[in-house]
């Protein structure tokens, strides 16, 4: 059992019954959005319940399985997984059954500094797969089901509204300190002492950590700028209102890498071509997938970007990066052990001291924990899938006439490029960021296939 008053697992396991009565009344699009950004929004961390196989069900679990419910069930929308082609079909075996491999690879036995860590089992790899098929279903039903211009512009559209209801408790904390989980849920979720920042406070709210409560202000920024560049309100309020409200609340969230891919990307709808947007996305996505092979060649500049944060942002943050890289060379140097496939978890992913057994690392990025315990196919796989969502988003672009909707696109590319690097420093993967990124593919496949079939029908006209 986790942490969390009587309200807490409460709420979590009132969370199904509110996903029901949401696909009953809504369109299968507007309720999963709803149901997986709300429990990101408003579950609280850290409360769960740990089930023979299934991973535990707690805030990141229970809003997936409410939306498969939903779909299945309420819909009568079987989630299709596996019926793709090509090289989607591929990504998609891999990401989910590569953490089986991991585990029957991994059976041997560790003693580290009189410590012992078991070898994994059968159960261990096939609870690694339902773990991970169930962390990835937000992914296939954004592809399967959000295939219309009208399906994304709503994710857009609907994210702004949640930043606009999320903004008053935000500010709230920002002011007041972060302390609505405690007064709510009975308990503080992570270290009131990383969320005081310059002379103030980070807001925390009920997403667990100033750094994500800043990542998800920065997204809705972004899609607050893409309305306003395809002059699509929201409310009754102003798009370009919005965006600049956003803003300011993204500078108070007081954290320096969402700042940046804020105003990345608020500079780029607003100044650039969908092209240029594009090329911008590409970059950011193959610095992503290439970062652990620039590390392991050690050719990544990482003491030119410690100098640089100790001019701009002080001996502080320079220090933090520092112990970040530090803490990553230690691991990518275990992993390479286990190159292909990964150590596993159950800490065999982490390093150990030789004497006392004592963990000497600190596990910050999604890449090196990925990394370390499903191995470089692991993270080719996962950061692969992301990948192709921007890939297919271009060619998709190209075939339309259309600017609202290259612009949506463009703009979608950006957010995803953004999840990817963000992976980088932080462990921020959640289910409503796979939903978003499964929507942009979900979008593109459908004008693939649609003008495939225009060309098609156009040839048979023609003989």
């Amino acid at each position: 059992m986790g942490k969390g008053n009587i309200l807490a697992y409460s709420i979590l396991f009132l969370w199904p019954i509110i996903s029901i009565r949401l696909y009953q009344k809504r369109s299968i699009q507007e309720a999963s959005l709803w149901v997986l950004i709300g429990g990101f929004m408003f579950l609280p961390v850290k409360t769960m319940v740990d089930l023979p196989l299934m991973p535990p069900i707690g805030k990141h679990s229970m809003p997936v399985l409410s939306a498969i419910i939903g779909c299945w069930f309420i819909k009568r929308k079987p989630i299709n997984y596996f019926r793709h082609k090509g090289l989607l079909r591929l990504l998609s075996l891999s990401i989910v059954f590569i953490p089986f491999i991991t585990g029957e690879l991994n059976s041997d036995r560790l003693m580290i500094g009189g410590h012992f860590w078991p070898g994994l089992t059968h159960h261990d790899s096939l609870s690694s797969v339902i773990n991970q098929l169930l962390f990835v279903t937000p992914f296939f039903i954004g592809l399967q089901f959000f295939t219309r211009y009208e399906h994304q512009l709503l994710m857009f559209k609907l994210l702004v509204i949640a930043g606009l209801w999320y903004s008053i408790p935000i500010l709230y904390e920002i002011r007041m300190s972060p302390q609505i989980h405690s007064m709510v849920y009975g308990y503080f979720p992570h270290s009131f002492r990383q969320q005081a920042r310059g002379g103030g406070f980070r807001a925390v709210v009920f997403m667990g950590h100033g750094l994500w409560v800043a990542f998800f202000v920065a997204c809705v920024l972004t899609a607050a700028t893409t309305l306003w560049k395809i002059r699509e309100k929201v409310s009754r309020f102003s798009p370009a209102s919005v965006s600049y409200f956003f803003f300011v609340v993204l500078i108070l969230c007081k954290s320096m890498a969402s700042l940046l891919y804020g105003l990345f990307a608020f500079i780029l709808i607003r100044k650039m071509s969908y092209q240029m947007q594009f090329r911008a996305a590409t970059l950011v996505a193959l610095l992503a997938i290439m970062y652990p092979t620039l590390s392991i060649m050690k050719v990544f500049p990482h003491q030119a970007i410690s100098g640089i944060a100790n001019t701009y942002m002080g001996p502080d943050r320079a220090q933090s990066l520092e112990f970040r890289f530090d803490n990553e060379r230690l691991l990518v140097e275990h992993a390479r052990k286990r190159f292909f496939f990964g150590w596993g978890g159950w800490g065999r992913n982490r390093v150990h001291d030789e004497e006392t057994g004592e963990d000497l690392t600190v596990t910050d990025g999604h890449w090196i924990i990925l990394f370390g315990t499903s191995g470089w196919l692991g993270f080719i796989a996962e950061f692969g899938m992301m990948a192709l969502c921007i890939f297919r988003a271009k060619t998709a672009a190209n075939l339309l006439k259309d600017k609202k909707q290259q612009t949506l696109l463009a703009a979608h590319a950006l957010i995803v490029s953004v999840i990817m690097v963000d992976q980088l420093p932080n462990a921020s993967l959640s289910p409503w960021l796979w939903l978003i990124m499964g929507i942009l593919l979900g979008r593109s496949e459908a004008i693939i296939i649609e003008s495939k079939r225009i060309k098609s029908k156009q040839e048979v006209i023609k003989t």
